[in-house]
């Protein structure tokens, strides 16, 4: 199938605000016209601001292509995202202030040049919304129908990165992501995490639903609500949540299970919203390019290695992270596609894998493993989505 080429025409909208206890303005006795006019000063102050900074940032693309550097800088954007976080007084919170600083950065790497990022699924997927949501409106975006095709892309290097889903907080880890890193030069880069709020939605003129299309994933994230809903419906597996949106339109008698957004992509009703088992529903994505980040403060690493087929030799790799203070965020096990009965094992641990303390412990994991290859190490994404 062939990939499609789209800029993106949602990723500016932000997030509403929570609400916060109204405190007493200075300003409050001015009136609406009073008020607006000194809105219109800091705006005006804001456009010549946002100028200066775009100037500046032409100047660092210059300076990049002239080094032979990436544009994108996924340590330099967090480190600077972080700080501004620190600094924050409020009343803006901290989502808000990243949704905007998304857009400033999006566009300040616009001018150095516009990114073409790869996905996985079709417009409106949740892995198209990770990605608007991370690199913003200023670059451009590649839907593909297969997540071998998304990494296929970046080798051929017809794109920049890429976005493709890693594990689900009920479903857990996507085998097809794993199976392609094992062979992947590519390299993570940066991590997404994005809440998963599905509903059930149906052509127009749907009466009666006999057919439900979405993602394997979703269907397992939905298994209990669909069993007292609609028991006797045939579910059929899409490729993703978006496909199968785009397929139950064609049906008068079905429904999919996908976003809002990619309801109404494919010009569906939403007939019931936030369908999943459990509210607190994320899904975690790579980024993945070809250049490692240096360390930006608060790190990850991905690791992928394999053990002998002996007692104990998995438990004398995880004492190696423990003596050296190292927190293991997670483990998991897939088996080798080529080798019976022999497993690779995917591990997320704190840290950078040039930092000292990370570094030393990989050169004794090293030579206690079959073979031991560095996915990558990346800022750490907030989880608090």
């Amino acid at each position: 199938m062939t990939c499609r080429t789209r800029r993106n025409s949602s990723a500016s909208s932000f997030p509403s605000p929570p609400r916060r206890t109204r405190k007493s303005s200075p300003n409050s006795s001015m009136n609406l016209p009073q008020i607006r006019q000194q809105i219109d000063k800091i705006d005006a102050q804001l456009l010549e601001l946002l100028n200066a900074r775009t100037r500046l940032a032409e100047e660092v693309g210059r300076i990049k292509r002239a080094s032979g550097q990436a544009v994108f800088a996924p340590d330099r954007e967090e480190v600077l995202l972080r700080a501004l976080a620190k600094k924050n007084p409020g009343p803006l919170d901290d989502a808000s202030l990243r949704a905007i600083y998304r857009e400033i950065l999006s566009a300040s790497r616009s001018r150095q040049k516009r990114l073409q990022i790869g996905y996985f699924g079709s417009e409106g997927s949740y892995c198209h919304q990770a990605a608007t949501g991370r690199f913003g409106s200023g670059d451009a975006f590649m839907a593909c129908p297969t997540i071998p095709e998304v990494f296929a892309l970046l080798h051929r290097e017809d794109i920049d990165a890429c976005v493709v889903p890693v594990e689900n907080s009920i479903e857990g880890g996507v085998n097809a992501t794993y199976d392609m890193l094992v062979g992947t030069h590519a390299v993570i880069c940066g991590e997404i995490y994005l809440r998963i709020r599905h509903v059930l939605a149906a052509p127009a003129r749907t009466k009666r639903i006999e057919t439900i299309y979405s993602h394997p994933q979703a269907l397992g994230q939905c298994r209990q609500w669909l069993l007292k809903h609609h028991p006797q419906a045939r579910q059929i597996e899409a490729s993703s949540t978006s496909h199968g949106a785009h397929l139950a339109r064609q049906n008068p008698h079905a429904a999919a299970i996908c976003s809002a957004f990619a309801a109404r992509a494919a010009g569906l009703k939403v007939l019931t919203s936030d369908i999943q088992d459990i509210p607190r529903n994320l899904t975690r994505f790579l980024i993945l390019s070809r250049h490692m980040p240096p360390a930006s403060g608060d790190d990850k690493t991905s690791l992928l290695f394999s053990v002998s087929h002996e007692v104990g030799a998995l438990g004398k790799i995880l004492r190696i992270f423990s003596d050296h203070g190292l927190n293991l965020e997670k483990i998991e096990s897939r088996p080798a596609m080529h080798k019976e009965w022999e497993y690779h094992f995917f591990v997320d641990v704190r840290g950078h894998a040039h930092a000292d303390g990370l570094k030393k412990a990989l050169e004794d994991i090293r030579r206690k493993t079959l073979w031991l290859k560095i996915l990558g190490s990346y800022p750490q994404a907030p989880r608090d989505v």
